[in-house]
């Protein structure tokens, strides 16, 4: 079969590149590296930065006692009664900082819902959740108010960062459901007119505490 002429030109400028290869401009983004650098600062600081910009709330905390006493007053402030925290083992920690109130039973009626999480996410302001704690898929979706409970040390960098620490935490026995919360629920669907809380709480606020050294 005959190559018309113009065809065999092409092919043979086709030869001709592939002989010659062009050096790719930007070896760094070829998808084997995160095109976001390291944080400068302290990623306590960066995520605090991030997570605030997104109308999270976040409390520092130096340790557990500091945690409880700031959630109490934030109870008292709100007048908060009916609060929901379905993990046992947080529930334990909190009742060992003389938490005073029972832990109120359901979503539907609740004033807001305290949970821990895996991991924190710096760049991002993100909080990763899971269907491997008690709190499940509910707890900080369906009341008004979510609080999360996070230690600096549940802090990484980037989601890749994130993804790579489950993996070598639950191994082939990964969580059912995994999730990044970024700030309260949030549409500008209508009117693209910014709603706050539509599709999930109104406010979200993470008590960072500082992770003993024991750790």
């Amino acid at each position: 079969m005959s190559i018309s002429p113009s065809k065999e030109n092409i092919l043979k400028r086709i030869r001709q590149a592939l002989s010659h290869p062009v050096p790719v401009p930007f070896p760094q983004s070829e998808g084997n590296n995160s095109v976001f650098q390291p944080p400068v600062d302290d990623m306590a600081v960066q995520f605090a930065q991030e997570f605030t910009k997104l109308q999270g709330r976040f409390v520092y905390c130096a340790d557990t006692k500091e945690a409880v006493a700031h959630l109490l007053e934030l109870m008292e402030s709100r007048n908060w009664t009916n609060v929901v925290c379905r993990e046992k083992d947080l529930q334990n920690l909190l009742k060992g900082f003389s938490f005073p109130l029972p832990f109120h039973a359901q979503l539907n009626d609740s004033d807001a819902a305290i949970t821990s999480c895996e991991l924190l996410v710096s760049r991002t302001g993100s909080i990763v959740l899971s269907s491997a704690y008690e709190s499940g898929r509910t707890a900080s979706v369906y009341a008004p108010v979510h609080i999360c409970i996070a230690f600096t040390h549940q802090l990484v960098y980037d989601i890749k960062d994130a993804l790579v620490q489950l993996k070598e935490k639950y191994g082939s026995n990964l969580p059912s459901f995994i999730s990044l919360a970024t700030g309260p629920s949030r549409t500008a669907d209508i009117e693209k007119t910014l709603v706050v809380g539509v599709h999930g709480p109104k406010e979200v606020f993470v008590f960072l505490i500082e992770t003993p050294s024991s750790i």
